[in-house]
């Protein structure tokens, strides 16, 4: 995700990076070309359309672009608040095997700490359809052994979060943690589970079809025929105007599109290894400071 400072105007205008100008290139100089054409037939034969007819078309695409980029705008924040919610159940959690076990567990600690991590990571690797799992044997955060475990399952978020309670079965069987300390920490693994599927809904529903179809439809239809209805008073400026016509509308269209898939690796789409890095690091400190390498 890119960062950025709003009060610098200028800069915020003018940054490359994160913005949509590259693909609006030919749509606006189609948009100019058809502008150039409408002046030549106006100038040649006074050719023009009637504005009234087009003003009516431009309400109801006004309305279908703003009802577009909100809908992905939703899908974006309401993306960025289950990982939030995974933030601080994976923060919480880790409290809980810091302080909850009984002592003399460290190393049981220690592994459902990393397995928190863990899920995650697998997590957000299946958000972005990518099954490669070297790259967290690299980090330490994954065993040889739990790779060649999760390579062939489909849904390995849950996978880890099934060993993490078999873990915590185990000890509870045993009489080393208590029911109520099991129901308590198995609330938390359950509410990791519940954002994950909202995060995998998103993830799998695109807008529908009939409405992102007909929305391009209007858009394209919009712009190339409003250079014979602005020829009449535009004249020459007319694909000066139409340049900056495509820009705005085509610009909000790609912005939605941008959007509308915030998992991805895209500059707009949401910090994901960024915030999986927080995690990694949060519960690391969690567990230092509260003392459970040491029991």
């Amino acid at each position: 995700m890119v960062e950025y400072n709003p009060k610098s105007w200028l800069r915020l205008i003018f940054r490359w990076k994160g913005s949509v100008y590259s693909r609006l290139f030919f749509k606006m100089g189609l948009s100019a070309g058809l502008g150039l054409l409408a002046v030549l037939l106006n100038e040649s034969i006074g050719f023009k359309l009637p504005n009234s007819a087009h003003a009516l078309v431009g309400v109801a695409l006004g309305l279908l672009l703003v009802f577009r980029t909100n809908a992905s705008y939703d899908r974006w924040w309401e993306g960025r608040k289950l990982l939030g919610a995974m933030v601080n159940r994976c923060r919480d959690l880790t409290r809980q095997f810091a302080t909850l076990l009984p002592p003399g567990k460290g190393d049981e600690a220690r592994t459902l700490t990393r397995h928190v991590s863990l899920f995650y990571q697998v997590s957000a690797l299946g958000l972005r359809q990518d099954r490669d799992l070297q790259a967290l044997v690299s980090k330490g955060v994954l065993l040889e052994a739990e790779k060649q475990a999760l390579e062939p399952a489909g849904a390995r978020g849950p996978v880890v979060l099934g060993w993490m309670s078999a873990r915590l079965a185990r000890l509870a069987a045993s009489g080393e943690l208590s029911e109520w300390r099991l129901m308590g920490i198995d609330s938390n693994l359950t509410a990791l589970q519940d954002a994950l599927g909202a995060c995998e809904r998103i993830a799998k529903t695109p807008l529908p079809f009939a409405y992102a179809q007909h929305l391009k439809a209007l858009v394209t239809l919009f712009v190339m025929t409003a250079p014979f209805v602005l020829v009449d008073p535009m004249k020459w400026n007319t694909p000066l105007a139409m340049a900056a016509l495509a820009f705005a509308l085509f610009g909000i269209d790609e912005i939605g599109i941008e959007i509308e898939e915030p998992f991805g690796e895209d500059a707009n789409d949401l910090p994901i290894d960024k915030i999986g890095e927080g995690i990694l690091a949060a519960t690391g400190d969690v567990l230092n400071h509260a003392g459970a390498l040491e029991r």
